[in-house]
């Protein structure tokens, strides 16, 4: 008897031990203060990492490692309401993103809980979109596309390239284009905005009859990240030091990025090639639907304003969602922000272009069940069908007419 129970005994394997989860954040845009890990419960507490003077302490990205396939991590994010959306993206591989289901909100803080059939994962406060992935966008299509050419706007301080793409038709001559100039990601944590871009990128470049007329009509200047350093460094630029990206557009201008945009803009506007201006953002966690922020009544004259109507009207026939586009606009003016409000991009554009020139802010909301990359990429499609609308009905006043 006592040999059958040894053997038994000696057949009987003991389980391996769970492996320890680790936290991994010193990669390229990744953010992450671990405050504790319970390797028992799988449960993390994170924080976003503070970047001093560097904005807004929001966004955090970082990679799991130790994950047996099956576990269910827990994340326990605090940072207060800009910190912890209703749903964090998740990804096993870096590159698709998914939506984990919604989190257990306690006060500043959230926990998300995700069964993870992988090794390791990472995970962010939104889907992040990186330099790398803007430089690939932009060779990509440079590559891909004899209506593509990638440019390179400036060098930011910290000596980084900022990558740009040029999207014309070729065989059109340039005096007889429009110029339609479209910028994301002023503010770094707004990761959105970028995939908005992308999305705008893709369908112009497309064989979509409505792509292929808006590159015959125009030449578009695009640049997917404007604040490469902050995007990089993990932080989240807005209200940073001195100030931000979007309140730096003056003759005094501390940003290379936005220096370079205004140099650009403004040989195209003196060159009577310049039409219009977006400005893409993501906005506060309550907004559900997109909207566009418009310059302050003050700053329009009745030709702007009528032009900026028929430019609202038009994306709003097209941007259907299920991201749909808000059927009001915002005002940012004195009231918003009483010392920088003229140094806001779209009010500098405003005041600073012929009087035919759109200029606006798209802010596409980032707290839904449909803010995903895909949901992004939508809005920057429908984005661009409203912008060739525009141009292809509006009979515009103060400006040369629509090719």
């Amino acid at each position: 008897m006592r040999r059958l129970l040894a053997a038994l005994l000696s057949l009987i394997v003991p389980l391996p031990a769970a492996a320890e989860l680790k936290v991994v954040a010193d990669f390229p845009n990744g953010s992450a203060r671990v405050e504790a890990i319970d390797q028992q419960t799988r449960t993390i507490r994170v924080l976003p990492y503070p970047h001093l003077d560097r904005g807004w302490v929001c966004w955090w990205y970082f990679k799991v490692e130790g994950i047996q396939p099956g576990d269910t991590i827990s994340l326990d994010v605090g940072g207060g309401v800009w910190a912890t959306p209703e749903r964090a993206s998740f990804s096993t591989d870096n590159r698709t993103w998914k939506h984990t289901a919604p989190g257990e909100r306690q006060k500043d803080r959230i926990t998300y809980r995700q069964r993870v059939d992988a090794t390791t994962a990472w995970f962010a406060w939104g889907p992040p979109f990186t330099l790398k992935d803007a430089q690939e966008l932009v060779q990509r299509w440079a590559t891909q596309s004899p209506h593509a050419t990638a440019f390179e706007l400036t060098r930011s301080k910290e000596g980084r390239v900022v990558p740009g793409l040029r999207v014309a038709q070729q065989g059109v001559k340039d005096e007889e284009r429009l110029g339609i100039w479209v910028n994301a990601r002023q503010h770094a944590w707004e990761s959105g905005s970028s995939w908005v871009c992308k999305g705008f990128i893709d369908w112009l470049l497309s064989d979509e009859p409505a792509a292929e007329t808006l590159r015959r009509k125009a030449s578009v200047a695009i640049i997917p990240i404007m604040d490469v350093d902050n995007v990089e460094r993990g932080a989240g630029g807005k209200n940073q030091k001195p100030h931000d990206h979007n309140r730096d557009w003056s003759d005094e201008a501390v940003w290379p990025e936005v220096q370079a945009a205004i140099k650009e803009i403004t040989a195209l506007n003196q060159a009577g090639r310049f039409d219009l201006f977006v400005d893409l953002h993501n906005p506060d966690a309550g907004s559900r639907n997109p909207f566009f922020v418009v310059p302050p009544t003050e700053l329009l004259s009745p030709v702007r304003r009528q032009n900026l109507d028929s430019f609202l009207h038009a994306c709003r026939a097209e941007m259907t969602g299920p991201l749909t586009l808000s059927p009001t606009s915002r005002q940012h003016g004195a009231k918003y922000d009483p010392k920088n409000w003229r140094r806001i991009s779209k009010n500098w554009v405003c005041t600073h272009s012929r009087d035919h020139v759109v200029a606006v802010c798209l802010e596409t909301s980032w707290n839904t069940p449909h803010s995903t990359t895909e949901g992004y990429q939508r809005v920057g499609r429908e984005l661009g069908r409203g912008i060739e609308r525009y141009f292809r009905e509006s009979r515009r006043s103060g400006g040369k007419e629509t090719p």
